[in-house]
């Protein structure tokens, strides 16, 4: 079964590829390994933003990391024409928008990394970060870059 079939199957459809907001590129390949940048949550054309512990809560933040996952699978289809090039999630880095008082970056992170195992099962295992920050680009909630494997 091919990871499009997959995403399917799952009811999850990707969205358009965005475009850098800054002076960085989406993606970069080097060594076998596709680094991508930090990728934001949409839902429905929106962006998905607050704070946790402030005016959003965890299940909120989860569903947005979920976003910014298929977001992530995005740039990575776009960057490598199909995303049955790649052999491994290796790493996501998990930003939490979050009060000083919230402290489930971790939960909140696990909506990334249960899709990937969703998608890629045992492959979709990888190392991972979830850090809280202040204030992420326009106010998005959650933001998540990831590093994966490329085959040949």
């Amino acid at each position: 079964m091919s990871i499009d079939d997959r995403l399917a199957e799952l009811g999850h459809e990707l969205p358009a590829a965005a475009a850098p907001v800054a002076a960085y590129v989406p993606t970069v390949l080097a060594g076998g390994l596709l680094h991508v940048s930090g990728q934001l949550p949409f839902l429905d054309g929106a962006l998905m933003a607050g704070r946790c512990g402030e005016d959003r809560d965890e299940d909120y933040a989860r569903k947005a990391a979920e976003r910014c996952g298929l977001m992530l699978l995005a740039q990575a289809k776009a960057a490598l024409g199909s995303l049955d090039a790649i052999e491994r999630v290796v790493k996501l880095g998990v930003f939490v928008n979050s009060a000083g008082t919230f402290a489930a970056q971790p939960k909140v992170a696990n909506g990334a990394s249960e899709l990937m195992v969703a998608v890629f099962g045992d492959a979709g295992k990888h190392a991972r970060s979830a850090v809280g920050v202040p204030a992420l680009p326009f106010g998005a909630v959650v933001e998540v870059d990831a590093i994966f494997a490329v085959r040949g």
